[in-house]
């Protein structure tokens, strides 16, 4: 499962303009998730692993930009209207709790952050209390990447997932410099 950010934000906006009488401004999260099956990798080679990245990548932003995104938000919305927002929440938690795993990511600051004139050498951001067997959170910070991975305990033998990321991003990096 893929989450994405399906809030198109044209601005920032104060709360009191959110909180007027009539207002059309957008509150809350919106989000979409997109089912994508995972193939089998065996035995990958430097010029597959690019290979599979565009593919997957050309794959998701087919169905980001697709009819269903919009139509499930709007049946959602329905939902939420005719059954209420805990139904809704209910049917949403169903939907999360049969998926094994899910990946999202947030594209951070460029520049260096501080905190209390502290600077901020790096950052993770992970989704605790998932439904997930394996949650993968990405981001980027000052041009670097950082992955994490929250896995339920005992499911996964973390040395070799490891092993497993440094050569699938090995494979990528040989792949994409030649």
């Amino acid at each position: 499962m893929v989450l994405m950010n399906t809030r198109m934000l044209q601005s920032y906006n104060s709360i009191q303009e959110m909180a007027e009488p009539k207002t059309t401004l957008a509150w809350g999260n919106h989000f979409a998730f997109l089912h994508i099956t995972v193939p089998k990798l065996i035995g990958m080679s430097d010029g597959r692993a690019l290979e599979f990245v565009r593919t997957t990548s050309a794959t998701i932003q087919k169905k980001r930009f697709s009819l269903a995104i919009s139509l499930t938000a709007k049946l959602l919305d329905l939902y939420r209207k005719l059954k209420g927002h805990e139904a809704t929440a209910s049917y949403l938690y169903k939907a999360l709790k049969s998926t094994s795993m899910a990946v999202t990511n947030m594209v951070g600051p460029l520049e260096q952050m501080a905190l209390a004139d502290q600077p901020v050498k790096g950052m993770y951001f992970v989704v605790a209390g998932t439904l997930h067997d394996v949650f993968v959170t990405i981001v980027s910070y000052m041009g670097q990447l950082r992955v994490s991975v929250v896995a339920e305990k005992g499911f996964i033998d973390h040395d070799k997932l490891k092993s497993c990321i440094q050569m699938a991003f090995h494979h990528i990096y040989e792949s994409s410099c030649h």
